[in-house]
C-alpha cells in the first residue's frame, strides 16, 4: 500500500484529559516535509502519538495530545510551516481538500472536553487569521448548524471555495475573505472521537468502489448507516479502489458493522472486500465486540490505541 506510519509509542496512549488535536496536511510524498511538519508540532506541552501519511491521498494526519493552549501553539505553528512548504497549485491527490493545512481538529474525547475543544479550535483559528493571514472556517461544536462537518465546505473544491467567498456567500471566521493564494484556507473545528477507517477493494474499479460507499454512507432518505461519511476512491499509486470512511459515532455504528456492510456490497457486485486500514489511532472502547482479525484489520499495534475515560 501507499500510506506509512510512524507510530510514537509501544504502548496504548492515556489522553487524561480527554483532549487532542488532529490536523491533516496536505503532504503525504515527500519525507523531508512530513518530517519537518511534523517536527513543527512539537511545542512544549504537547505530545505526538501518531503520523500516517498516505501517497495517493497526499495526505498526512497528525495526531497529537495536551492541554489546550499547547495544541493551539502546536496547531498554529503548523499552519505557518504548511503555508510556507505547500503550494495548492502544484497539489494532487485523490482526498479532497482546500487548504495547505487542511483540517485543524480539536477532538473531545469525553462530553466534559468539549467546551476546552471548542475554545481551542476558536481561538486557533483567530490566530491563524491574525499571524498567518490564511482565511479560517469554522466547523462542527466549533460552528454550529450548518456546519456540522468539513465535507460541505470542501465537497466541490478549492475553486468553489475560492468562488462562494468572494462572492460573499461563504464568509471565513477568521483572518482574510478570500482564500490565500497558495495555501488555501484551513477548515478549524472541535469535533468528539472519529474514526477515519479504510477498506480496500481489490479488482473493484472506481464505479464500484462509489457505489458502495453510496450504500454504506448515511443517507438524507435514511439508507445506510448512521454516523458513516464515505467516498470511493481510485488510488493510482497502488492501483487499488477503495471505500475511504469516516465513523462519527462508534456507538451508534460499531465498526464491525461498518466492515461488515462493506464486505456484503462489495459481494453483492461480485468482489471480496480486502484489508481495513485504520488512520490515526482509534479509541480501546470503539474496538469493544470485534477482534482486529474480524475487522479486517490484523496487524493493529497497540500504539494505535487511546485510552481515555469516559464521563
Amino acid at each position: 500500500m501507499s500510506s506509512l506510519r510512524s507510530v510514537r509509542s509501544g504502548g496504548s496512549h492515556r489522553v487524561d484529559d480527554g483532549l487532542m488535536a488532529v490536523p491533516n496536511c496536505s503532504e503525504g510524498r515527500d519525507p523531508d516535509r512530513i518530517a519537518d511538519l511534523v517536527a513543527t508540532t512539537q511545542v512544549p506541552g504537547v505530545r505526538l502519538l501518531d503520523v500516517h501519511s498516505d501517497a495517493d491521498h497526499n495526505r498526512t494526519v497528525i495526531t497529537l495530545a495536551g492541554d489546550g493552549s499547547a495544541l493551539v501553539d502546536a496547531g498554529v505553528a503548523l499552519a505557518m510551516r504548511c503555508r510556507d512548504l505547500i503550494d495548492l497549485r502544484r497539489h494532487e491527490g485523490v482526498h479532497p481538500f482546500v487548504g495547505a493545512l487542511d483540517v485543524l481538529p480539536f477532538v473531545g474525547l469525553r462530553p466534559s472536553a468539549m467546551p476546552a475543544a471548542v475554545a481551542a479550535a476558536r481561538a486557533s483559528a483567530a490566530r491563524i487569521g491574525a499571524e498567518a493571514r490564511i482565511p479560517c472556517l469554522l466547523y462542527g461544536a466549533a460552528a454550529g448548524t450548518g456546519r456540522e462537518r468539513p465535507a460541505r465546505l470542501r465537497a466541490a473544491g478549492l475553486g468553489a471555495l475560492d468562488r462562494a467567498m468572494r462572492a460573499g456567500k461563504v464568509q471565513s471566521d477568521a483572518g482574510p475573505q478570500v482564500p490565500h493564494p497558495s495555501a488555501g484556507v484551513v477548515l478549524v473545528g472541535a469535533r468528539g472521537p472519529l474514526i477515519a477507517w479504510n477498506v480496500w477493494l481489490p479488482g473493484a474499479s472506481l464505479d464500484d468502489a462509489r457505489a458502495i460507499a453510496g450504500a454504506v454512507r448515511e443517507g438524507g432518505d435514511g439508507s445506510g448507516l448512521p454516523a458513516v461519511r464515505a467516498l470511493g476512491l481510485l488510488c493510482p499509486r497502488t492501483g487499488l479502489a477503495q471505500v475511504s470512511m469516516n465513523v462519527e459515532d462508534y456507538r451508534r455504528t460499531p465498526l464491525l458493522a461498518v466492515v461488515e456492510r462493506v464486505r456484503r456490497e462489495a459481494a453483492a457486485r461480485g468482489l471480496v472486500a480486502g484489508d481495513s486500514e485504520l488512520v490515526g489511532l482509534v479509541p480501546r472502547a470503539a474496538l469493544a465486540g470485534a477482534s482486529p482479525g474480524e475487522l479486517g484489520l490484523p496487524r493493529l499495534l497497540p500504539g494505535q490505541v487511546i485510552e481515555t475515560t469516559e464521563d
